[in-house]
């Protein structure tokens, strides 16, 4: 299943020069690490020393105030709002709208099909769940339905080439982003004046940070580059219940696992804000400082027998040390969204387990661009369950 010439190549580069070495990327002078160490170092810290750096793609698709590109003040200010909505507790009242989402999704796009490409449906799912959840904008809408299609378009042309020229990847994706941006402004602008009304009822992130007090509150700007990086046992009938997701302890294994294997970032870029003393080398201000997510998840030291799937691996945390399992990031850069994350997972993979089985229809590789994507689509053929089965 693996296909990663990137991991190989740094693979080699480790068994080469060791766990720090200097290399030119993008023409500019730059140092790779590895290990527990750097990614503690990349991740930890209050940003005096290291600050993100990404492509300008990246920049020019998002916007420069999403938090990727916050530091210090602003960065607290931005995640903390974030988070204040994104963490576990805030997420137990909308279990049910996501569970909703999931099973109109297995209705229109899986039941009376024969074979299905997971991939471009998965996308459809995160979207419909990103527009319920995040956005407010409910099924039916044709609002909903341009920015479905914005934000595919979006996504495919982040990592592009950044050259602006009609009928590129990259035209397209600046395109759909600034479409997204008009989009999300009359969004505010709504739930705004909503909440001068005194509208009530369950909250979605939008009206949540726009609703901010004085102290933490967020400009409309970041709010809307926020909302694109964010875009980065039942019986049958029965909804699923936060208390249900806590119970699904082995599920989460195996989604564990997976992301070790497949992690769903490749790594990442820093600038050095200043000298920095790492590992007995001197990483001078200036230089871009990368590091990779896989190689960690596939040491041998840390996760025996690394290239074998074993969901029992994670049974016991507490035997994966610090800074080695960073699918989501880690310290204070760990991802705002990681716990959104994990109930739209284990959702999905409860009814998709519990109502098909199913079996690859090829050979399906996964390649990087630069996230993991199956090269074919991941198709599969499926077929209904006929009884109910525990998870």
């Amino acid at each position: 299943m693996r296909s990663n010439t990137g991991e190989k190549w740094l693979e080699q580069r480790i068994r080469k020069y060791g766990p720090v070495s200097k290399l030119s990327l993008f023409g500019n002078p730059s140092v790779f690490i590895h290990g527990q160490a750097a990614n503690k170092l990349v991740f930890s810290g209050d940003g005096s020393a290291l600050a993100s750096s990404q492509t300008k793609s990246v920049r020019m698709v998002l916007g420069a105030q999403n938090l990727l590109e916050l530091r210090g003040d602003d960065h607290k200010r931005v995640r903390g709002a974030m988070v204040s909505f994104l963490k576990a507790e805030s997420l137990k009242q909308y279990v049910g709208k996501m569970d909703q989402e999931v099973r109109l999704h297995i209705q229109t796009h899986w039941k009376g099909k024969h074979e299905v490409q997971v991939l471009p449906l998965m996308k459809v799912l995160t979207f419909d769940i990103i527009c319920t959840i995040l956005f407010g904008v409910e099924r039916g809408s044709s609002r909903r339905a341009k920015l479905v299609q914005y934000f595919q378009d979006m996504i495919q042309g982040i990592w592009a080439v950044p050259i602006n020229l009609p009928f590129t990847r990259y035209n397209r994706s600046i395109s759909s982003s600034s479409k997204v941006d008009d989009i999300v402004n009359d969004l505010i602008a709504e739930k705004r004046a909503q909440l001068q009304h005194g509208a009530g009822g369950p909250r979605d992130l939008i009206t949540s940070l726009v609703d901010m007090n004085n102290s933490q509150a967020i400009s409309d700007g970041e709010i809307i580059d926020n909302i694109k990086l964010i875009a980065k046992s039942k019986s049958e009938g029965e909804t699923l219940t936060w208390e249900d997701l806590g119970k699904m302890k082995y599920t989460w294994r195996v989604a564990q696992e997976t992301m070790r294997m497949f992690p769903p970032i490749f790594g990442g870029f820093r600038n050095a804000l200043k000298d920095i003393e790492f590992e007995g080398y001197l990483i001078p201000k200036g230089w871009q400082v990368f590091w990779a997510t896989g190689l960690t998840h596939m040491d041998q030291t840390i996760f025996p027998e690394p290239e074998r799937f074993d969901p029992t691996r994670f049974e016991n945390t507490t035997s994966v040390p610090p800074y080695c399992y960073i699918p989501f990031g880690g310290g204070a850069r760990i991802c705002p969204g990681y716990e959104f994350a994990k109930v739209e997972i284990l959702v999905a993979i409860h009814y998709i387990v519990t109502q098909f089985t199913w079996k690859m229809c090829a050979d399906n590789r996964f390649s990087r661009d630069p996230m993991p994507v199956p090269t074919k689509g991941l198709p599969i053929k499926i077929e209904p369950r006929n009884r109910n089965i525990g998870l």
